[in-house]
């Protein structure tokens, strides 16, 4: 691809396609594997996100749908959707908050923490056969790559805003 871009467009350095492109063909692949063990209990990547979230907030499970929205970094309306799917399928429950009588909380279901907590089980073996690729070492240098490049590019978002 590389030398084809090279070939019709000599004037452009096209070097970063050679990792910006495998990494967002990468990103693709990864989420169908990931979708596939999601849909084996019945959740889109997005029901799973409302679930761990509210999983990893520690009993008794719950959080502001504003709180959900931000943790798993939606728009409210869109996490309004996901909560109503979740709620249709018994798997979590609103009801008012007790420090303010206007707000709602979501709450996991005992049978939204029971999926959850297999589906999980299932996502992390998942994620290991994936990772099982590289040798551990290759993952923890990959890890740290990836973390210091989205630092960087946090931290050049953050001065743009802030000008």
């Amino acid at each position: 691809m590389q030398a084809d871009w090279r070939r019709e467009r000599p004037d452009l350095d096209v070097s970063p396609l050679a990792v910006i492109g495998r990494l967002h063909r990468l990103a693709a692949r990864l989420t169908a594997e990931l979708t596939l063990v999601y849909q084996r209990y019945g959740l889109g990547e997005g029901e799973f996100d409302v679930l761990a979230a509210l999983r990893r907030a520690g009993a008794p499970y719950e959080r502001a749908p504003g709180e959900l929205a931000a943790h798993t970094m939606v728009t409210t309306g869109a996490m309004t959707k996901r909560i109503d799917r979740l709620e249709r399928a018994g798997l979590v429950a609103r009801r008012p908050a007790e420090d303010d009588r206007r707000g709602r909380v979501v709450a996991l279901t005992e049978a939204g923490l029971r999926l959850f907590d297999e589906a999980f089980t299932a996502h992390i073996h998942n994620e290991h056969r994936l990772l099982a690729h590289l040798a551990p070492e290759e993952a923890a240098a990959l890890q740290t790559l990836l973390t210091t490049w989205q630092d960087r590019l946090d931290d050049t978002a953050q001065d743009r805003h802030d000008r």
